[in-house]
């Protein structure tokens, strides 16, 4: 199975911010790949089904940022379940511009929380993950305070720009389900500077 974990926070008033684009993600894969109603889980909503042979598993963990890895536990303990091949995160990342995404296949949680606690549940940085970028373009706009800027709203051009990278990102994580996460950084990152 393969295991692909949105990041963002519950709640209304965090529907429409920066942090959430990893649900903004998992939402629409869930309509492309026609997976059906979101479940309950443990700490978490899942939508599953197939995507050509493989077997597809979409998370949206309901704890708040820092505590997104508890929705990993039952898989972690699952036989077989290897995090460095079966685990995908789509996470926001401020160190990259909108309008970008990168694949990494490891690394640090670069200080975001979300990433720290996954980090601290599979016990280590061997997974991979899916950055897009929410740092604005022109880099004369401050970002002040880094925690209020990703639980701010997108403005509607920086949303569409990222509403517009859908295409690539279904194809990007498409290719890590079926080809790994190496194929899927030589396909995708090649323009993926910040």
């Amino acid at each position: 199975m393969k295991l692909i974990v949105g990041l963002g926070n519950p709640g209304r008033e965090y529907e429409r911010t920066r942090h959430n684009v990893g649900w903004w993600v998992v939402d629409h894969l869930a309509d492309v790949w026609h997976l059906g109603a979101w479940r309950d889980e443990s700490h978490a909503l899942a939508a599953s089904g197939r995507l050509g042979a493989a077997h597809v598993r979409l998370v949206k963990p309901l704890t708040y940022m820092n505590l997104s890895g508890n929705a990993l536990v039952p898989y972690l303990r699952r036989p077989g379940f290897d995090p460095a091949t079966d685990l995908l995160v789509v996470v926001d990342d401020v160190a990259i511009s909108v309008g970008r995404i990168r694949l990494r296949a490891n690394g640090s949680a670069g200080g975001h929380n979300g990433l720290k606690s996954i980090e601290h549940e599979v016990g280590g940085r061997e997974y991979a993950r899916l950055r897009i970028g929410v740092r604005p373009v022109d880099p004369d706009r401050p970002i002040g305070e880094l925690a209020n800027f990703v639980l701010s709203p997108f403005g509607s051009a920086d949303r569409d720009v990222v509403v517009s990278l859908y295409p690539q990102v279904t194809a990007a994580i498409e290719a890590w389900v079926h080809d790994g996460i190496a194929a899927a950084m030589n396909r995708f990152n090649a323009d993926a500077t910040a």
